[in-house]
């Protein structure tokens, strides 16, 4: 099988009748790249919808041109065009022909273009695509507009396997041997009964060992057969967050083919061998080993990127992510990008994949800020009941053989009281989104539709779910189980997936013996940790979220949540120190301050900082986050002999008095100290930058995957530092010029700051910036960042040659 991916379009972002037209003139159309966002290229503003990140929709049409040589000889073969994604209301034409249309933002869906390709007139495969978003509060996040994933051209032999139709499962594992199963959908479309052969081969991405076994198989003309192949591996090895080993299943059909030649037709999938299982009273269990899900949230976006974000930069993140002790994922609350989950194979996560965040019905749409009434009601829902079963079956069928995908989840929050569903057995709802709902809106309502509806569709989806993949569980996330567990929601789920109501846990527990449950969706709290870790019949915790993320946004300017433990620009936040020290096994110790309110409330949800520059004599609260049980705080060279651990907030504290000495910290680990300091800062005197360090070895083993990690990709990390180098809090100003290259954008990682994704400038925030730049191969980059009066900062990037 021969794959081409088409990377260079043309694109409009207006509304253009004529361009579905073979011969339409495009000349003057902006030339881009696949994957492609245009809604990050244009400004924020008011006027658009803060769900969605107060960023523009509208209609776009995209065009590309290839030459049919290009795909070889076409004789007796299939061809077929694959679209990962578009985001949404996609329609496509080939050559003028047009082959359909696809609602969803997030389903992958191919077209068959050998029947009209006979009648092409020439040399050109011209292809067209209108993509229309013009509810602009059509989802509670923000999702990008455009072709946001990859495009690409198949060409099949006459005999083939269908788009998604090989199953690898390990229904038998253990340490010593793994009984595989594969099974292919093999389509014959020549007019003659055809004699395969079909080779399977199993290689080790880690120790290059390789089995190979075969089946022969005789497949009648123009018909499609099921073939299932069966062989014990021995001493497997295992797929894990700790050691993610894969294998390279390549499969060829050997066959004679018309002119009495023989023929290979190949394909390849990455898989991986582990057995797991989900116990309602010991939690989940990996390869035999009992396992605390320690998990986050993620959205697609990725700020300067939008929705189109490079395997690089998504590397970056994951990588900070998992460091920090993260072991998991949950796809929210639709399925992802291709890219994504095979970082989660090769990088080590778990993952659960999520279909829906509403059925039939649509949910509140904040479009003046997060629970400002009046909402919209736009969005996904307008096509689930023609579309639920296609969109469900696509995101199993496409994923189902990645290793990381533990469960699917068939809906997130779909349970929110009268948003829209109610139910007499409360009278008066209460829940996430009430704080501003009007009387009205939160008290029963008979005229509303009736909440037992929710159980009727999810056994729908459930039977649909298992007749596809009977290995994995099948959840969801429910936001009410007060009232959701009553009517019959949860009964026929595998696993239960609770948002923000660990108060339930042991009641419910006792409630429904035999379930599962996990924490689906979480707050940063160390009680919400303490109730995942301590109760061994709770799986674990997802925490919303992993990374901030564009849209569900408070209101104006602020324009993207700020829930995650890294900033859109994929810095660090403190409270990220403090999740590591809780959930890492490696030693970690992080300084960081706060003035000092005794009268405050909710003392872990303040914002703390990485700094130790305040008045003289004012009370500072100092926190450590470390997994140390001994420790030894300084001002300076004396002992700071108050310091207490918190057992409600799961750090270290102490109240000092700021002296404008350095502050530092002594953890001790068995026999090893680790030591932290900080000390005040002067004015910014440079601005130090970096490219961000992605260790070799992941770079191989995503390469060794198939991923394609742009090496001429630069993730500049900026810093400002002072006279004596230490980092500073500063904010100003960067000027950023790029020769031989393209600047691909600039991300602080401030939510308020609504400086267009377009400009060459940007300030820093909390002393930092992100600048990405990707280098034009074969020559040499330079890249030039200005600030008022500090120096040039200057760098010179050798660009290598694409591998061919």
């Amino acid at each position: 099988m021969k794959k081409l991916y088409l990377k260079d379009w043309l694109f409009l972002r207006e509304e253009e009748k004529e361009a579905w037209k073979k011969d339409f003139d495009d000349s003057s159309w902006k030339k881009i790249k696949v994957p492609h966002d245009w809604s990050v290229e244009y400004p924020f503003e008011k006027c658009f919808s803060s769900g969605t990140g107060y960023l523009p929709g509208g209609v776009g049409w995209y065009r590309t041109k290839l030459s049919l040589k290009e795909l070889g000889d076409l004789t007796n073969k299939i061809v077929k065009i694959h679209f990962e994604g578009i985001y949404k209301n996609a329609r496509v034409w080939i050559n003028g022909y047009h082959m359909g249309l696809r609602p969803s933002g997030y389903a992958s869906f191919h077209y068959d273009l050998t029947d009209i390709l006979p009648y092409a007139p020439d040399d050109d495969l011209i292809i067209s695509v209108r993509v229309e978003r013009s509810d602009l509060a059509d989802s509670r996040w923000y999702n990008g507009n455009g072709i946001n994933r990859n495009v690409s051209i198949e060409v099949h032999d006459c005999i083939y396997i269908e788009d998604y139709g090989t199953v690898f499962s390990t229904p038998d594992v253990n340490k010593q041997e793994a009984e595989v199963v594969i099974e292919h959908q093999i389509t014959n479309s020549s007019n003659q009964d055809k004699v395969v052969t079909i080779i399977q081969s199993l290689e080790s991405l880690q120790t290059k060992k390789a089995v190979t076994f075969e089946q022969e198989v005789n497949l009648l003309a123009g018909k499609s057969q099921a073939v299932k192949l069966y062989k014990k591996i021995s001493n497997p090895e295992l797929w894990s967050p700790a050691q993610p080993n894969l294998y390279r299943l390549h499969t060829k059909l050997k066959f004679q083919n018309d002119f009495m030649e023989e023929n290979e037709n190949v394909y390849t999938e990455h898989v991986g061998i582990r057995e797991f299982n989900f116990d309602s009273n010991s939690g989940f269990y990996l390869n035999g080993k009992q396992t605390k899900i320690k998990g986050v949230c993620l959205h697609e976006d990725a700020g300067s990127f939008g929705t189109a974000v490079p395997v690089s930069v998504w590397t970056r993140r994951l990588l900070k992510l998992k460091e920090m002790g993260t072991n998991a994922i949950r796809m929210a609350h639709n399925p992802h990008s291709f890219d994504l989950y095979r970082l989660c194979d090769v990088l080590g996560f778990l993952v659960f994949d999520e279909a829906f965040d509403e059925w039939e019905n649509p949910k509140n749409k904040w479009w003046q800020g997060h629970n400002i009434y009046p909402p919209k009601l736009e969005g996904a829902a307008e096509h689930f009941p023609n579309w639920y079963e296609e969109d469900l079956k696509n995101m199993i069928l496409r994923n189902r053989n990645h290793p990381s995908i533990i469960a699917w989840s068939i809906g997130n929050e779909i349970d929110y009281p009268n948003d829209p569903y109610a139910n007499p057995i409360f009278a008066e709802m209460t829940g996430n989104n009430d704080k501003s709902k009007p009387a009205a809106e939160r008290i029963y309502n008979p005229h509303r539709p009736d909440m037992r509806r929710l159980s009727t569709i999810a056994d729908k989806l459930i039977k649909i779910t298992k007749e596809l993949d009977p290995t994995r569980p099948v959840t969801l996330a429910a936001a009410f189980p007060e009232l959701s567990t009553k009517i019959g929601l949860i009964d026929n789920l595998d696993v239960v997936g609770y948002n923000y109501k660990e108060h339930l846990y042991e009641e419910d527990h006792e409630r429904f013996p035999d379930k599962p449950f996990i924490g689906s969706e979480n707050g940063h709290g160390f009680k919400e940790w303490k109730f995942a870790k301590d109760l061994p019949y709770i799986s674990g915790q997802f925490l919303w979220t992993g990374i901030d993320y564009l849209g569900e946004a408070h209101g104006w300017p602020i324009h993207g949540s700020g829930a995650g433990l890294l900033t859109l620009a994929g810095f660090e936040k403190p409270s990220y120190y403090k999740r590591k020290s809780w959930w890492s096994f490696e030693p970690t110790v992080y300084l960081t301050t706060l003035p000092y309110d005794k009268n405050s409330e909710h003392p872990e949800w303040e914002p703390t900082f990485r700094k130790w520059e305040y008045l003289t004599d004012q009370e500072v609260e100092v926190r450590c986050y470390t997994n140390s049980e001994s420790i030894q705080l300084k001002i300076g060279e004396q002992i700071v002999s108050e310091v207490s651990y918190n057992e409600d907030y799961g750090y270290y504290s102490a109240v000092v008095k700021y002296k404008g000495q350095s502050l530092s910290v002594e953890a001790k680990f068995e026999e090893t100290f680790l030591v932290d300091e900080i000390s005040p800062a002067y004015s910014p005197a440079a601005l130090d930058v970096e490219i961000a360090d992605i260790p070799t070895a992941w770079i191989r083993k995503i390469e060794s995957a198939d991923l394609n990690f742009e090496k001429n990709l630069y993730q500049l990390e900026c810093q400002l530092i002072d006279q004596e180098g230490k980092p500073t809090l500063s904010e100003v100003p960067v000027y950023v010029e790029v020769e031989n290259g393209t600047l691909l954008g600039l991300e602080n990682g401030d939510l308020s700051d609504i400086t267009s994704y377009s400009e060459t400038f940007r300030r820093t925030f909390q002393g930092k910036l992100m600048c990405f730049v990707e280098g034009d191969i074969g020559k040499e980059t330079y890249i030039t960042m200005r600030s008022p009066g500090l120096p040039v900062s200057q760098l010179k990037l050798e660009n290598k040659q694409e591998d061919s």
